[in-house]
């Protein structure tokens, strides 16, 4: 594996994937590539792969990683998997075996200071996985008056101090833009410490971090749209992996396969189905998957894992 990054729950991912040799898979969330190279050697000798990032740096330092290893078994694409239902079935992934959705930052965009998406490592406040598309963090946080700014930490980051965190960003802006990484996190920091006396294992701006990038990548539109896509793009039998870290994805994930298992979206009122929708997955996962303490001593970012995974019915 790979220095610097551990794919996350990878052996509970391989069971509920459960990657055949001659299938094809999709990797909706290439990151570091450790789900990919684990998927492309247990479908050795003629299963392909189909790997998507927004970041263009992720294709690169995994293409040169396992393009040596696996060849043209290995298929590329700079995109967001909110882009599946066109990206998929043009790179000749139509229909499919196996799904991933892995919905963590990778260890290599957490310490890319260029960046600004770890606390600790620091740099400029974009935040974006594609620097070409959208707007970076440090604007919103120059443009959005007090309430906006509260509304964001509170939907996306359900941070209970956002209106002290959103007041103070607006008082500090008017001496001096905010930035970076660093300037943000003392900050919040200074104005929301948290309580002394409960031993804390995250950094108290954590969750305005977590708010802003999914504001500024629209990360829980992009899920909804890319889990709707997955069930149309999956065969019969094949099978749908989530890994969440935060309870506003899990909750999209949970709901979406309960209203795919249900099928029916008729009113309970009605005393027949007109709808005509039918189940289309059945729950694999019960209850989710969580990290063991052995890996989560391993490899401390896995700590919040949740893994969900379904199989598609026939239609």
């Amino acid at each position: 594996m790979q220095e610097g990054h551990l794919p996350v729950l990878v052996e509970e991912v391989m069971s509920m994937l459960a990657p055949a040799p001659g299938s094809l898979q999709i990797d909706a969330t290439l990151g570091g590539g450790g789900h990919t190279e684990r998927i492309l050697e247990a479908t050795d000798p003629d299963g392909r792969l189909l790997g998507l990032d927004a970041d263009g740096a992720a294709i690169a330092r995994v293409d040169g990683r396992l393009r040596p290893r696996f060849g043209d078994r290995l298929v590329l694409r700079q995109a967001n998997f909110r882009e599946l239902r066109t990206v998929a079935p043009d790179a000749g992934f139509g229909a499919v075996d196996g799904l991933l959705f892995d919905l963590g930052l990778s260890s290599f965009q957490l310490a890319d200071a260029a960046r600004g998406f770890g606390i600790r490592t620091g740099g400029p406040l974009d935040m974006r996985f594609d620097t070409s598309r959208g707007v970076p963090a440090a604007e919103l946080l120059a443009t959005l008056d007090a309430a906006e700014l509260t509304a964001l930490f509170r939907r996306f980051g359900e941070e209970p101090q956002a209106p002290r965190i959103a007041r103070a960003i607006v008082a500090a802006r008017k001496t001096a833009s905010i930035a970076t990484a660093e300037e943000l996190a003392a900050l919040v920091e200074r104005v929301a410490p948290g309580n002394p006396r409960v031993r804390r294992r995250i950094h108290p701006a954590t969750r305005v971090f977590q708010a802003l990038r999914i504001a500024v990548n629209e990360e829980l539109d992009a899920l909804q749209d890319g889990l709707a896509a997955a069930v149309d793009l999956l065969r019969p039998g094949g099978r749908l992996v989530v890994l969440s870290y935060h309870s506003l994805e899990d909750r999209i994930v949970k709901r979406f396969i309960a209203a795919e298992r249900r099928g029916c979206t008729c009113p309970p009122e009605l005393p027949v189905c007109v709808c005509g929708r039918n189940p289309r997955l059945r729950l694999v996962t019960r209850p989710s998957l969580t990290p063991t303490a052995t890996e989560i001593a391993a490899n401390p970012r896995a700590r919040s894992a949740r893994l969900r995974a379904a199989e598609r019915l026939a239609a």
